[in-house]
């Protein structure tokens, strides 16, 4: 099991490093072995930060991202080599993943050469094919390839090929089906869904919902670096507490439906307690106007992702704001 209890990650910026910028604020969050967990949040949440603390390409602030147990953070030196042989990346870019002076198969060159020293050739040779093939590639049409010469999604399974010849327990899977057309997409997703059955944990980062949806038992909605929503996919999706949740599900493109009938849906009045059309509440920071005193007084709380309403009083303004 992958596990992060309340990791944070501070960057250093400015001139001469004197500001502070927060990147990602207590988050925690578990992965388990046959389990693949969606983390979901716009541009700039934190997701790939996140993603690169688990792959120790970045330091921890504060908190702790544990492997069974053990403290990633203090592997250090020749360790790293083993923990890499259970947890590694595949991410947005494939062809950013290859070097384009040699063939694409230097990959599993690499892999040998670190982990499999001591494999005969032909051993070796069968093993490879059988992971080629178990994510449907051809190993006649794939081998001895320049990069330029493969598709984005031939490039990227070439990656998870190479994440199962080492038997990873988990996989951490960064928008990795983004720069692929729509056909391929599915097959790569399928392609995660089948690493699951086999016991692999599974963490796909990615900012498209529908998506998430689709292959994941668990979701964890990431906003400004911050864990706002988490758990079981179909309550998730299907009952979102939190404002953002439900402005990113409300925003999902539906096939049966136009534009404009989402747009007036959008623009109806949000319930509050008891219901609270916009034209009836007023912004939290301007002043409000005198109210009957048996009425409720409904405020305005928004901010550049969300807007909700709600009366001045209730826990959830207070919280809100």
């Amino acid at each position: 099991m992958l596990s992060l209890n309340k990791v944070s990650k501070v960057y250093k910026t400015g001139t001469f490093g004197g500001k502070e910028l927060l990147a990602v604020r207590d988050v925690s969050f578990d992965v388990n072995g046959g389990e693949v967990v969606s983390l979901i949040g716009e541009s700039g949440s934190g997701k790939t930060t996140v993603g690169r603390m688990i792959l120790k390409l970045i330091g921890i602030s504060r908190g702790t991202i544990t492997l069974d147990g053990e403290d990633i953070a203090q592997i250090q030196g020749s360790d790293v080599k083993s923990y890499y042989q259970r947890v590694q990346g595949v991410f947005q870019d494939p062809f950013s993943s290859y070097n384009p002076i040699f063939k694409a198969d230097r990959v599993f060159a690499m892999i040998r050469g670190a982990y499999f020293p001591h494999v005969p050739a032909s051993e070796w040779s069968d093993k490879l094919d059988a992971a080629l093939r178990s994510v449907t590639l051809d190993p006649g049409q794939v081998l001895n390839k320049y990069p330029h010469q493969l598709s984005g999604g031939q490039l990227q399974r070439l990656l998870v090929a190479r994440a199962l010849l080492l038997d990873l327990k988990i996989l951490v899977a960064d928008e990795i089906i983004s720069m692929l057309d729509a056909s391929t997409r599915i097959d790569v997703l399928n392609l995660l869904a089948d690493l699951k059955t086999r016991g692999m944990g599974v963490l796909f980062i990615t900012h498209d919902l529908s998506l998430g949806n689709y292959i994941s038992e668990k979701t964890v909605i990431l906003r400004r670096g911050v864990v706002v929503e988490m758990g079981n996919t179909d309550k998730v999706f299907g009952h979102p507490t939190h404002p953002y949740t439900r402005l990113l599900v409300s925003s999902v493109p539906q096939l049966h439906k136009k534009w404009a009938e989402i747009e007036a849906e959008l623009s109806a009045p949000i319930a509050g307690k008891g219901g609270c059309p916009f034209h009836d509440a007023y912004p939290l920071a301007g002043r409000l106007p005198e109210r009957p005193a048996d009425e409720p007084t409904l405020v305005q709380i928004e901010d550049d992702h969300f807007v909700g309403c709600f009366e001045l009083e209730s826990e959830k303004a207070q919280q809100v704001a």
